[in-house]
């Protein structure tokens, strides 16, 4: 289980940080993305960056 925990939470916190750098638009690819240079994409990259974040100090602790 921590191990899943562990593999879930570097996933989440991968997205989230390219989610976030997307709508920052700081990373253009690919370059049909509908996230690229859209505010609302640096919020919810955040937020699914800090859940992984989360799910990794939690597979830590146990």
């Amino acid at each position: 289980m921590k191990t899943a925990l562990f593999i879930l939470g570097i996933a989440a916190l991968l997205v989230g940080l390219l989610w976030t750098a997307q709508g920052a638009g700081l990373i253009n690819w690919p370059a049909s993305s509908f996230m690229i240079d859209q505010r609302p994409w640096v919020t919810r990259g955040a937020i699914v960056a800090f859940a992984g974040l989360v799910l990794i100090l939690l597979s830590r602790r146990r």
